[in-house]
C-alpha cells in the first residue's frame, strides 16, 4: 500500500499552471490517503507528466480506472488546472463541474470555476456571450462566498482559503455589475474585493488595481455621479500604474476632480491622500471643497447685479434654466415688455418666424435659443381710380420697394446667416431653454456710401518761354 500526500501535489500542480493559487486546507485530513500499489501508480504517473496535454490523458484515464478513488475530487480540481494550462477553459469548467457534483461546497472548485468563467468572459467579443459567462462566474461566487467552515479544518485555514478565493469571487461580481450597468453593485463588490487583497497588490500591476480604476469608473458613472469618490480612486491607480497606463488615465482622476471642485486646485494633495489610504480615510470629503451649485452662482449674480435687465444674455439663460421659481421670475419681470436689439446665428427661418441662436451654449451647439414673431411689412395702398400718371410711378416704386425690401430681408435671415433683429421679449420655456420674442424686425446692413475721392490735381503745362 501506498499513501498519497495530497495538498503537496496540488499545491505544485497550481503553481505550475495559469490559474490563482489558493490554499489548499481542505484536501483529506490528515492529508495522507491509502492507495493499493496499481492504484498509486496510475495516480502517481498521471500526476507527474511533464506536459499539461498529457497530464491531463493520464489524469482521465486514472479517474476512469478508478471512479471510486478517495482522491477523486482532489484528482479533479488538479485535472481543472491542467486543462486551464493547455489550454481548454471549456473541459476546465468540466471539471469544476463534475468537482463539484461530488462536493458542492468544495471552495478551490467554487474558486476555479469562478476564474475560468471570468478568463472566458475576458476573451468574449460578443456582448451577449461575455455577459452569459460572468453570469456564470457570478453563479459559482455566490456558491463561494456561502460556504460555511467545515468542523474539521481549523479557523485559520479556513481564513487564509477565504482571504485568497473572495478577491476572485468579487472581482467577477464587480465585473458582471459593471456589465449590468448595476454601479451599486459594482461599487460594492469591487470595495470588497480591494479589503481582502494584500495592500502590496493594490499598488502594482494586476486584478487589484485594475479594479481600483474599475471603481472609479464606476463612481463616475453612478446617478448621480460621484465625482470626488471618482478622483480618488483613479488619483490611487495613477499612483502606482505603470506607463502608459498611467499617462492615459491621468486626464480621467482630473477630470472628476474638476467635476467636483471646480478647478485643478489642490488635486495634488488629493492625489497624495490616494496614494497613502487605500479608502478614503475619515473627514478626506470634508476636506475638498464642493465648485459653487447653480443656486450659489446666481445668488451672488442677483446680489451683485443692480439692474437685472442688464445682464449678459448668457447669465440671464443660465437664470431662466437653473433658478428657482422666485430667482427666474426676477430676471424675467425685469425685461418682460421690454424691445432689444440682438445678434445672432439663423437655425430655422419662414416668411413670419426665426430661430436664432444667440446664447453662448446655443451657439457652440448650434441650437436656437430665441424665437422671433416676425413683424408684417408694410402694404402698399392700393392705386385710386383714375390715378395720375405721377401716382402710378409712385405706386410702382413702391411695390418695386416693398419687394426688394423682402428679398433683402430673406436673403439676410437665411439659414447660416449671422442677423441682427430687434424684439420684444414676451414669454419662455425654461427646458429646453426657449425665448420668445413678438415685433421682430430683422436689421439689414445699411448701404456703403463711396467715399468722395480728393479733385484730381493737374500739373499746369509749362509754357515754352
Amino acid at each position: 500500500m501506498k499513501k498519497v500526500v495530497l495538498a503537496a501535489l496540488l499545491t505544485c500542480v497550481a503553481l505550475s499552471l495559469g490559474l490563482p493559487m489558493v490554499s489548499f486546507a481542505q484536501a483529506a485530513a490528515p492529508g495522507q490517503v491509502q492507495m493499493s500499489d496499481a492504484e498509486y501508480q496510475a495516480y502517481n504517473g498521471a500526476m507527474t507528466q511533464t506536459t499539461p496535454q498529457a497530464k491531463a490523458q493520464a489524469i482521465e484515464a486514472y479517474l476512469t480506472a478508478y471512479p471510486q478513488s478517495a482522491v477523486k475530487v482532489d484528482t479533479l480540481v488538479a485535472l481543472i488546472l491542467t486543462y486551464d494550462a493547455v489550454p481548454d477553459l471549456a473541459k476546465a469548467v468540466d471539471a469544476a463541474n463534475r468537482a463539484l457534483q461530488l462536493d458542492p461546497v468544495n471552495l478551490r472548485a467554487l474558486t476555479y470555476a469562478t476564474a475560468l468563467e471570468k478568463q472566458i468572459a475576458d476573451a468574449a467579443t460578443d456582448p451577449a456571450a461575455k455577459q452569459t459567462a460572468l453570469d456564470s462566474a457570478v453563479t459559482y461566487a455566490q456558491k463561494g462566498l456561502a460556504v460555511s467552515k467545515p468542523a474539521t479544518m481549523a479557523d485559520a485555514d479556513f481564513k487564509a482559503l477565504q482571504n485568497a478565493a473572495y478577491p476572485i469571487f468579487y472581482n467577477a461580481m464587480g465585473a458582471d455589475a459593471i456589465g449590468k450597468k448595476d454601479m451599486p453593485g459594482a461599487i460594492d463588490a469591487y470595495k470588497k474585493e480591494l479589503a481582502f487583497v494584500p495592500l502590496a497588490q493594490t499598488q502594482t500591476s494586476g486584478p487589484a488595481l485594475q479594479d481600483t480604476y474599475f471603481l472609479a469608473l464606476a463612481y463616475e458613472q453612478s446617478t448621480p455621479p460621484d465625482y470626488l469618490s471618482c478622483a480618488f480612486y483613479a488619483a490611487r491607480f495613477v499612483d502606482y500604474a505603470p506607463e502608459p497606463f498611467k499617462s492615459q488615465i491621468a486626464p480621467t482622476a482630473k477630470f472628476c476632480y474638476k467635476r467636483y471642485h471646480g478647478g485643478d486646485d489642490g488635486y495634488d494633495a488629493v492625489a497624495a491622500v490616494a496614494q497613502a489610504n487605500l479608502f478614503p480615510p475619515d473627514g478626506f470629503q470634508a476636506s475638498v471643497k464642493p465648485a459653487p451649485t447653480p443656486a450659489d452662482i446666481i445668488n451672488g449674480v442677483l446680489a451683485s447685479t443692480p439692474d437685472l435687465a442688464a445682464l449678459a444674455v448668457d447669465d440671464r439663460e443660465f437664470i431662466l434654466q437653473n433658478g428657482t421659481p422666485d430667482q427666474a421670475s426676477k430676471v424675467w419681470d425685469a425685461i418682460k415688455g421690454k424691445s432689444v436689439e440682438l445678434q445672432g446665428t439663423v437655425i430655422a427661418s419662414t416668411a413670419t418666424q426665426l430661430q436664432v441662436a444667440i446664447g453662448g451654449d446655443a451657439t457652440a451647439s448650434k441650437t436656437a435659443d430665441f424665437t422671433f414673431t416676425l413683424k408684417a411689412p408694410d402694404a402698399v395702398p392700393d392705386l385710386p381710380a383714375g390715378a395720375t400718371p405721377a401716382q402710378k410711378l409712385a405706386h410702382t416704386k413702391a411695390v418695386k420697394k416693398a419687394a426688394d425690401d423682402a428679398a433683402a430681408i430673406a436673403d439676410a435671415s437665411a439659414v447660416g446667416k449671422t442677423v441682427t433683429i430687434d424684439g420684444t421679449y414676451d414669454s419662455y420655456t425654461p427646458k429646453p431653454l426657449m425665448i420668445t420674442m413678438t415685433d421682430g424686425d430683422v436689421q439689414l446692413p445699411k448701404p456703403t456710401t463711396p467715399a468722395h475721392g480728393a479733385p484730381a490735381h493737374h500739373t499746369p503745362v509749362k509754357r515754352a518761354q
